[in-house]
């Protein structure tokens, strides 16, 4: 009983933090403060726009294939989209600010992080593939250990989602993964299963854009 009411504690600080921090994306409804239609926002969320950012980058025939959708209606939501999202060009010494913000996360293999020079990049999106039992799974699950560690033995201090579509999530995997690298057990143990097949640790660690260039990973033979 004392552990669930810390932890209970804990979870209402996490939230209040998170209210305290700004979205990193707009909502396709607010959208309906600036002119539009209710009913055409709803249409652009059925067929999968449910964020202004997902409008400021589509094309205007791509829109079109939204039903209710005409070619002008499409230039004055993406004409829209692109005044709240900035869209334009930056300087260099921003986007060397930029930069420099990133960091890497360690595999937990040295010799997969010297391919990737230092790990995986942090404000993109990296893909992993490969045949099935090479690992794939297994470097997920280290990761999601590894993001929590400090940045000087290569983590990145933050928290994780794991968002499972096929069953795969293995709590007993993720605490032996934490006891290789000192990590407390129930940090990175307290992971809710739901009936859909989401799982989420202790909070959410996302890309800051989905505008980076991705990453993409072949796993040969990676354990």
């Amino acid at each position: 009983e004392q552990y669930e009411e810390q932890y209970e504690g804990q979870e209402q600080e996490e939230e209040q933090e998170e209210e305290g921090e700004s979205a990193s994306y707009h909502h396709i409804s607010e959208l309906t403060a600036h002119g539009i239609a209710s009913n055409d926002t709803t249409k652009l969320a059925e067929a999968g726009y449910c964020t202004v950012e997902s409008i400021a980058h589509a094309t205007i025939r791509k829109l079109q294939d939204v039903k209710g959708i005409s070619e002008g209606k499409a230039e004055k939501l993406r004409a829209l989209a692109q005044r709240i999202i900035p869209c334009g060009f930056v300087t260099a010494a921003a986007e060397m600010q930029r930069q420099q913000d990133i960091i890497t996360i360690t595999t937990g293999s040295t010799a997969l992080d010297e391919l990737l020079q230092g790990g995986i990049e942090t404000g993109s999106l990296t893909e992993i593939f490969g045949e099935f039992r090479t690992g794939k799974t297994q470097l997920c699950h280290t990761l999601c250990v590894t993001c929590q560690l400090p940045t000087e033995q290569g983590g990145g201090e933050g928290k994780a989602m794991y968002i499972d579509t096929e069953g795969c999530f293995r709590p007993k995997n993720l605490v032996a993964i934490a006891n290789r690298f000192g990590v407390n057990e129930e940090q990175v143990g307290r992971c809710g299963v739901g009936n859909r097949g989401g799982v989420g640790c202790t909070a959410l660690s996302r890309p800051t854009s989905l505008r980076h260039p991705s990453t993409r990973i072949p796993c040969p033979s990676v354990r």
